[in-house]
């Protein structure tokens, strides 16, 4: 499968943790975003805005609105699906969790392989380096963000990436993953296919906000 191909799949990550933590029994109906939750945004969506170091790696999942036009957003007690079967690579530390890579039996013609990053999570402990998972098992929830004292609600950070093979996986880290000589990245929300609006930024919704407050149209 080369890297056109699998764009144009589907996967059922957005159902798994829809399905997983009962969103759609209250009546789910989209996923939110600020621009600066979405891929290669420059923008930051916390705190009063401005600009990112870096162009964004991924996606961050935080908001959610229901058929009534509630917005809620999820929190600590989120559970994480994987998206595809595979291979826990890593667990390794980041800002305000963990992030955990996996790798997928997913081949571009290019010699890479295809890799899912869930990042800014609390891991379960039976999560380690070489056990197998399944598409839908649940590998971690969201880490709380205020026991970290960031100016950040607690969100799921997703990335998608081409890595080449063989990779060592000690040298899989962020860095290595913003190297375009070394890491293909990719656009999760061409892969989901998930139902969602975007919404302009409010820095006074950005940090601790009320989900019923947080403005949808």
């Amino acid at each position: 499968m080369n890297e056109a191909e699998f764009i144009s799949g589907k996967t059922e990550f957005s159902d798994f943790l829809i399905r997983n933590n009962g969103l759609d029994a209250a009546g789910f109906q989209e996923w939110i975003f600020y621009p600066g939750m979405l891929f290669e945004s420059s923008d930051k969506w916390w705190g009063d805005g401005g600009r990112r170091d870096r162009a964004h790696e991924g996606i961050d999942i935080c908001f959610y609105r229901d058929k009534a036009d509630q917005c809620f957003r999820l929190d600590e007690s989120t559970r994480i699906p994987v998206m595809y079967d595979g291979e826990i690579i890593k667990v390794a530390d980041d800002y305000i969790g963990r992030s955990i890579y996996v790798s997928h039996k997913i081949y571009a013609k290019n010699r890479r392989q295809l890799y899912t990053i869930y990042s800014h999570t609390q891991p379960y402990s039976s999560v380690v380096a070489g056990r197998r998972v399944s598409a839908g098992d649940i590998i971690a929830t969201i880490e709380n963000a205020g026991k970290k004292k960031v100016k950040m609600l607690s969100h799921l950070h997703l990335s998608m990436a081409w890595v080449p093979r063989p990779f060592a996986c000690e040298n899989l880290s962020w860095q290595t993953m913003n190297d375009p000589r070394m890491v293909t990245l990719c656009n999760p929300l061409e892969v989901i296919f998930c139902k969602y609006s975007t919404i302009p930024f409010n820095p006074d919704f950005a940090v601790g906000a009320v989900a019923k407050d947080i403005p949808v149209k």
